[in-house]
């Protein structure tokens, strides 16, 4: 069975070595991948994945190992060996993600990219981008650093009362900040920095105090824009360089002209619904900024349609951030010294977890999950979908947060939204979903379990989970929860048996499992219980063994 991939990607990449391939576009090839995500390149393959074999002087893996040590600075140390795939010899180059830049030997910079057609090619790394690819490594705080040509009279003495109002009225905000001096407090802030004995602004004081015309002029990348759309009609554009606390100040008050909300009373509780949550909107908003890239062009665009909310910023995620460790992943982003001075004036999450208020402010509504799928790695995309809010689902989670006297946790929200929605799943449909760790996985459940608000059907791998008998009851969906508790016992073998008649009385393993939304393992349990009671035999064996009707 071939083990070499067929296509090249960004992390696969195919060497024809029938006359030789050169040493040195060997390197370039690894120093781009190594700059880039890694991977894997087979020497001795085809652009067009056919494998012809290595070269005799490129059979020997510790040399070339070696080779690429000596050659690339600093060393890049690779792992190679030589395999053997439809009687050829293919060196494969196991190269890893370098934590930090890496050129030749000769002083050549390079990266991978994929063209427009998807196949890959390496480039050169340009001088701004290595400052970009030592913050996606978490290595450079570009945000820290002075700004060129910036000075302190570029501060603007109105934005400064602006911050001092802003940590004032936020409850999270540092009140100790305001018994500090101005010079105190911009040190407290990283809002300057002192090179060789003189104090200038850094980025993230321009960002935040700066006059309007030097950030335009001195940080041309630091655009952000507001748009709504109703279908194809514009009815609010407009882009700015102001400084960031005038730009929140704003955006907030255009979303919320565009974010109309309602309220939903029951008893002596009223629940304040809105089209998008509000604290979501500023997160994502908060985010967007601290985790820009700043040495790209682009803007922090904000848009409003008939679809839902778009935020989205230049620059892709910080290396080791994927969309499949969002809620998990340890806090950290391109620009510390700013999420810093977001977070002790109150305008961040203090605990660096935006993130999971962005999922609460979606899931605690019933509505869907926000989406970052649209993710590349030159942008940022948070996409929240319009959607009408279930009502039902809102009631139920604040009567239990009310009832802990505390709010659930977002593993616990994510874990209710899907069985609202789902019904009945599995650890391991949860875990699919959800992408979170087993330990927390199943902690999470245990804990809702303890709360009564889920309960667990069947034993091993085949035991699922379901919305708790109060949980149903509380809601007035009782049958729904007699459905999904009593299948097992009653519905199943009649709903089986039904679909092997007009299937010419034969049915699978598979044909159970999709009709009753059940794991393979409890449909080959459910068609076992058939067999015995002699209402089915076993037609024939193998992968998809059939089962007829006697």
């Amino acid at each position: 069975m071939r083990t070499i991939p067929r296509k090249e990607d960004l992390t696969t990449e195919f060497k024809s070595d029938i006359k030789g391939y050169s040493d040195g576009d060997l390197l370039d090839e690894i120093v781009g991948m190594t700059n880039t995500k890694g991977g894997i390149l087979y020497l001795g393959v085809e652009d067009n994945g056919d494998i012809t074999g290595v070269n005799k002087k490129h059979k020997d893996a510790i040399g070339v190992t070696a080779l690429i040590a000596n050659n690339t600075v600093p060393s890049v140390s690779v792992r190679a060996e030589v395999i053997t795939e439809e009687n050829q010899d293919v060196l494969k180059i196991e190269i890893p993600i370098s934590r930090t830049v890496v050129s030749t030997s000769s002083g050549k910079m390079l990266k991978r990219r994929l063209k427009a057609d998807g196949s890959p090619e390496v480039i050169p790394m340009y001088s701004y981008e290595v400052v970009t690819r030592l913050s996606e490594l978490a290595l450079l705080d570009f945000s820290a650093g002075p700004l060129a040509g910036a000075t302190l009279d570029d501060f603007d003495p109105n934005q400064r009362i602006r911050l001092k109002d802003i940590i004032q009225t936020k409850p999270d905000g540092e009140k100790k900040l305001l018994t500090l001096s101005d010079e105190e407090l911009d040190k407290a802030l990283h809002l300057t920095t002192e090179v060789d004995g003189k104090v200038y602004p850094t980025v993230t004081g321009m960002l935040l105090l700066g006059k309007e015309n030097r950030i335009s002029e001195l940080m041309p990348t630091a655009k952000a824009s507001f748009q709504v759309l109703e279908g194809t009609k514009v009815r609010v554009n407009t882009e700015t360089t102001a400084p960031l606390l005038e730009v929140f100040e704003k955006f907030e008050t255009y979303s919320d002209a565009w974010n109309p909300e309602r309220e939903l009373e029951y008893g002596l509780f009223r629940v304040a619904v809105p089209e998008f949550d509000k604290a979501a909107f500023r997160e994502g908003m908060v985010n967007a900024f601290c985790h820009r890239d700043y040495t790209m062009l682009g803007s922090v665009r904000v848009l409003i349609d008939d679809e839902g909310l778009t935020i989205s910023n230049p620059g892709g995620f910080i290396d080791g951030v994927t969309l499949d460790n969002l809620l998990t992943v340890e806090p950290h982003g391109k620009n510390p010294a700013l999420a810093d001075a977001l977070k002790r004036i109150g305008l961040a999450e203090k605990t660096g977890r935006g993130i999971d208020r962005i999922y609460e402010g979606s899931i605690m509504y019933g509505r869907p999950w926000p989406d970052y799928s649209e993710t590349t790695s030159t942008n940022v995309k948070l996409f929240i979908q319009r959607a009408k809010a279930d009502n039902e689902f809102t009631k139920f989670i604040a009567d239990e947060q009310n009832r802990l006297g505390k709010p659930l946790s977002i593993y616990a929200l994510m874990i209710l939204s899907l069985l609202k929605n789902e019904k009945r799943l599995t650890i391991d449909q949860i875990a699919a979903i959800t992408h979170l760790s087993d330990g927390k996985l199943r902690g999470s459940i245990e804990n809702l379990i303890e709360e009564g608000l889920i309960e667990g059907i069947g034993t091993g791998k085949s035991r699922s989970y379901l919305l708790s008998k109060k949980v149903y009851k509380e809601s007035k969906h009782s049958i729904q929860y007699v459905r999904q508790t009593g299948f097992d016992q009653v519905a199943y073998p009649e709903m089986i048996m039904k679909l092997a008649k007009t299937q010419d009385g034969i049915i699978t393993k598979q044909d159970v499992s999709e009709l009753l939304k059940i794991t393979p393992d409890q449909a080959y349990s459910e068609i076992k219980k058939l067999v015995k009671e002699d209402k089915l035999y076993r037609m024939c064996g193998g992968k998809y063994t059939k089962y007829k009707v006697k």
